[in-house]
């Protein structure tokens, strides 16, 4: 992938040259391609997803979408600022952070999403941001399939062999959850929402990475189940 930056006004884009162009009949580059409302008016929206900030389903191009993930603050630090981040230099948002890491793993042929381009906008000392990736087509996320008691042995096992392959790149995934687990229709498992994650060497931060998955299970399905699941996913991980 090329990665290169630009700046509009008060906004600052990095994003992949394969992905986005200024050439006629293409997505212009720019702040507003960042927005709802750009994509709204043009009646290019086709779905949302669950969470903090509601992340949109874009259609891109004929043959492919795009998920547009603005950033949102949760627990405390909300009441002060719901979308607002200070501002530290460009390297250091969590936008380009996002996007950089994105590409490093995606270039190591790890399963995340396709990277297209994050988007900062500038307001003195603050800043908010947003994410472009491209949509997994037909997946669900594993918390879904959980619920409706789809994701058998092999399923789990597989995903513990995908979270292996990510702590042997180095990843620390901070926010490791049933929702940021998707499965294609192929019964692949995808990883999502590197928001301040980090490549570090190996650590007691992997056990940590697994307990929080574990914990997350037992939202979505009855403890003994959970305990089931989590033990599949050991073992996979485990190899």
């Amino acid at each position: 992938m090329r990665l290169a930056a630009l700046r509009q006004k008060n906004g600052l884009i990095l994003h992949d040259v394969d992905s986005l162009c200024d050439a006629p009949g293409t997505h212009q580059i720019g702040p507003a391609l960042f927005t709802a409302d750009y994509w709204r008016e043009q009646g290019l929206v086709v779905g949302e997803a669950p969470g903090r900030g509601s992340s949109l389903f874009l259609q891109a191009a004929p043959t492919e979408q795009w998920v547009l993930r603005p950033y949102r603050r949760g627990g405390m630090m909300a009441k002060l600022s719901e979308k607002r981040y200070l501002w530290t230099g460009a390297e250091h948002t969590r936008a380009f952070r996002e996007l950089r890491l994105t590409t490093t793993l995606f270039e190591q042929g790890l399963p995340v999403p396709r990277p297209v381009a994050s988007c900062v906008t500038c307001y003195g000392l603050t800043y908010e941001a947003a994410l472009i990736t491209v949509r997994i087509a037909g997946a669900k996320a594993l918390a879904e399939l959980l619920v409706d008691n789809l994701a058998d042995e092999t399923l789990l096992q597989r995903v513990g062999v995908m979270i292996r392959r990510f702590h042997q790149a180095g990843l620390d995934h901070v926010d490791l959850n049933a929702r940021n687990i998707l499965i294609d229709p192929t019964g692949m498992p995808w990883l999502i929402d590197l928001d301040r994650c980090r490549l570090r060497r190996a650590g007691k931060w992997q056990g940590g990475n697994l307990k929080r998955l574990e914990k997350s299970l037992n939202k979505f399905t009855a403890p003994e189940a959970a305990a089931c699941a989590a033990q599949c996913i050991y073992t996979g991980y485990k190899g």
